[in-house]
């Protein structure tokens, strides 16, 4: 497994914009999915949005055209960008990752092998 670390969360306006850092400790991060979840309170972890180790993105209906997925393999560092934030997206957001040839990927927490330990997204109306 490898250790992820997420960054960049934070309170924000509705309207607002954040951008969320994910550190992975892996040695060739283009051979990993990536992929970003949620868990408001009370509610179970759900699937924002996840980058496969070809590059094809998949995002939730609910934050499609909001919100950007992407990586920086020579950094090894994944990022999701946060625009037009809602109240409705407050939550803890947690990157995951796993090595894979795949070049696909889906919004299933099951899927991913390693977890970070979540950024707190506090989004005011």
């Amino acid at each position: 497994q490898v250790q992820l670390v997420e960054s960049g969360g934070g309170l924000v306006q509705a309207g607002g914009s954040l951008r969320l850092s994910c550190a992975v400790s892996a040695p060739a991060l283009n051979y990993y999915k990536i992929g970003w979840f949620r868990q408001a309170p009370g509610k179970e972890r759900e699937g924002v949005s996840c980058l496969s180790s070809g590059g094809r993105s998949l995002y939730a209906d609910s934050v499609r055209g909001r919100f950007t997925i992407s990586r920086d393999n020579a950094k090894s560092t994944a990022y999701l960008q946060l625009d037009s934030l809602k109240p409705e997206d407050t939550a803890v957001y947690y990157c995951a990752a796993t090595r894979t040839n795949s070049g696909y990927c889906i919004l299933s927490p099951s899927g991913f092998g390693s977890w970070g330990q979540g950024t707190q997204v506090t989004v005011s109306s």
